[in-house]
Parts: C-alpha cells; sequence; structure tokens
C-alpha cells in the first residue's frame, strides 16, 4: 500500500524512510500517567530533551497537561506557566522540530512565537474554535488524533461497532474538513488514538490493521508507548512497559507506520536500527 513519503512542517520537512521516525515525548506536568513529575522542573525538562536529541529522536513533543485517563484539566494560563519556560531554554539548543502537544489555540500560538514546528492536538482541532485558524495562519504541521469522549469520560465505556472502520471514517471527515479550512494535506498528519476511549482490544485491533489508515494519504502517527493495553496482555500490571513498547514500535515499522510517539527513545531507535539490520523489511524466506 502506498504511503506518504513526506510530513511539511512549518520551516522544514520530514522525509519518510522504511524507518519510523521518533517523536520524543516531553511531559512537563505533575501528572502524567507514566512519567508525571520527572520534568516537571525547567532544568530537568531541557536536560531530557537534550538527552532525547541525542538518543536519537526526529522530534521532541512537548505537553503542559496531562490527558491520562480521568485527568484534570488545566487552564490554559496554568499550561502556559508549564510549557513557556521551557520552549523559551531549549529553542535555541535543540536541532529537532520541536511539537506542542496542546488543545488550546492560545497555547499553540505561544509555543509556535517560540519556535514549534507542529500542533500536535489529541481532539483533532476540535476542542479549540480557534486551532484550526492558528494551524492556516502559522502553516505549522498538525497532527489531528481520534478520542472517544474526553480524558475524564474516554474510558468509561468505550464502543464501537468496528473500531478500525469508525476511526477510519472519523479520520477522513476530519481531513477533510481540515482541507476545506485551507491546510494543505501536506501539513497533516493523523493519529488514530491508541488508549483514548478504547479497551485493551480495540487497541490491538487498530495496532494489528495499522496500514490501513496509509490510505487516507497523511503520515501516519501512533502513540502506544506504556499505555495499559500492554499490562493486560502481558497479565501484569507492574511490568516495565519499555520492552513491551518496542515490541509493539517493531510491529508498527512492519506496517510502515512514519511516527512513533515514545517516552524511551533509545531503546526504540536501537531496536529500529537492528530490526532493519536484520532484514525486518525484507520478505521473509522460507527454509528447504
Amino acid at each position: 500500500m502506498d504511503r506518504a513519503s513526506q510530513w511539511q512542517l512549518r520551516t522544514r520537512s520530514l522525509e519518510f524512510g522504511p524507518l519510523p521516525k521518533i517523536m520524543g515525548i516531553l511531559n512537563v506536568t505533575p501528572d502524567s500517567f507514566s512519567d508525571g513529575g520527572r520534568f516537571y522542573s525547567t532544568q530537568l525538562a531541557v536536560d531530557q530533551a537534550l538527552r532525547m536529541e541525542d538518543d536519537g529522536a526526529d522530534i521532541i513533543d512537548i505537553g503542559g497537561e496531562s490527558t491520562r485517563p480521568y485527568s484534570e484539566p488545566v487552564n490554559e494560563d496554568a499550561e502556559l506557566r508549564r510549557v513557556v519556560p521551557v520552549m523559551e531554554a531549549i529553542q535555541s539548543r535543540i536541532k529537532l522540530p520541536l511539537s506542542i502537544d496542546t488543545t488550546k489555540a492560545k497555547v499553540a500560538r505561544a509555543a509556535i512565537a517560540l519556535g514549534a514546528e507542529i500542533i500536535n492536538d489529541i481532539s483533532g482541532l476540535e476542542s479549540d474554535p480557534e486551532m484550526t485558524e492558528v494551524a492556516v495562519e502559522s502553516a505549522t504541521g498538525i497532527c489531528a488524533m481520534h478520542m472517544q469522549g474526553s480524558p475524564q469520560t474516554m474510558q468509561d465505556n468505550p464502543h464501537y461497532e468496528n473500531v478500525v472502520s469508525e476511526i477510519e471514517r472519523y479520520l477522513a471527515q476530519r481531513l477533510a474538513l481540515l482541507l476545506a479550512a485551507g491546510i494543505d494535506q501536506s501539513r497533516i498528519c493523523l493519529d488514530p488514538g491508541i488508549g483514548f476511549g478504547k479497551t485493551h482490544e480495540h487497541n490491538l485491533e487498530l495496532l494489528r490493521s495499522a496500514a490501513i489508515f496509509h490510505r487516507l494519504g497523511c503520515p501516519i502517527l501512533i502513540g502506544h508507548s506504556r499505555k495499559g493495553f500492554m499490562a493486560k496482555v502481558l497479565n501484569d500490571k507492574t511490568a516495565d512497559r519499555t520492552f513491551a513498547t518496542l515490541g509493539v514500535s517493531l510491529a508498527l515499522a512492519q506496517r510502515g507506520i512514519q511516527i512513533l510517539r515514545v517516552h524511551d527513545v533509545a531503546s526504540t531507535r536501537q531496536g529500529l536500527l537492528l530490526f532493519e539490520a536484520a532484514g525486518g523489511f525484507e520478505p521473509s524466506v522460507q527454509a528447504n
């Protein structure tokens, strides 16, 4: 299946080869599900961003509001207080494109003024009516995600008749609306939203079928890192999900997914390089 070969950002483009690009997660929050509080201070966040760059990240995604299940929303001023100092501190030190993970137009504008190349919006640019305007005016790359409900409600009772076809239909509709608003398709990335209003069976079905989303004609981003469905598969809530995340990353690489959003950049980068070197992208050969 043909897949998008590039993603146009605000001042540069990402070209996709066989290996996925790695988006490193930088949560500057006290309450994110996996690393909340670890990088809450500006200096710790800067150190982590530089570490991820050294480890082989292709994008740094900075977020100031937790979107874990049942998390409490924060207002835009609180989100700005978390994000802006970090953006100010790293904009001249990081050569990678920076992404702002937000649903708020005011936060996106502030981040773009400090060099952000991407708006990563879990609401598919639906939450804030001004977000599409910001995307058009700034000519950033955007990532529009599917979510059933909101972080406060999404895991109450996720339900689909056919999770893959329903999410593909939603993403196609959002794509059409964004195009109609004046955003060029080359700037749009789509995300089926693993863990956002899905059971663990839904998540696994989406991962197995991830290549289907290529027919939408945009780069596909998957954010599976350390998520709860892994504990279900492993039957171990206490397991370190680093290795489980890498297993999923390799499966997604084989399906041509262009961007992997992960916490553990080094293990992902090393795993992908060895996967490629060992023939992971080559057709399997049966022994005689």
